[in-house]
């Protein structure tokens, strides 16, 4: 059967988690495309949203959306995923995976695209503190280093 790395990235805070699926808990993802948003309960994060962007299969070839299916194929590329040119307007024919998850992916990359209410409404009330503790740094007056003669 098979087994997934995820790997879960959270664009505001600028971090990311890896998350090992095996078995039953990788059933839901597959079948599913790159672009797709779905329930975070399925990768151990309840009340988020996440968004497919991409993986690679069993050998490393990467996934790309443009390529339908969930299948291997060589198409001739001008650049994005899979190829970064070189030379302006050079060309290459390279092997890329479909934007299928499919048994023989391995790793599927993902971004957090909305967050539970929950995670907001714990981060707001530290913000204000954080506020706070700035605006009264800056409304006591710092003494001053001159001398008075």
């Amino acid at each position: 059967m098979a087994k997934f790395k995820v790997i879960i990235s959270d664009p505001e805070a600028g971090t990311s988690k890896a998350v090992e699926l095996e078995e039953a808990r990788a059933a839901p993802l597959i079948g599913r495309k790159i672009g797709e948003v779905i329930d975070g309960s399925i990768i151990e994060l309840p009340g988020h949203k996440v968004q497919i962007m991409g993986g690679s299969d069993k050998d490393g070839f990467p996934m790309r959306p443009s390529v339908h299916g969930g299948v291997r194929r060589r198409i001739v590329l001008s650049g994005g995923v899979g190829f970064t040119p070189t030379n302006e307007g050079a060309r290459q024919r390279k092997t890329i995976r479909g934007n299928v998850i499919t048994d023989e992916i391995v790793q599927i990359n993902m971004k957090i695209t909305e967050k539970s209410k929950q995670t907001k409404e714990t981060k707001k009330p530290k913000e204000k503190k954080e506020e706070q503790t700035t605006k009264q740094a800056v409304a006591q007056p710092q003494p001053s280093a001159t001398p008075k003669s």
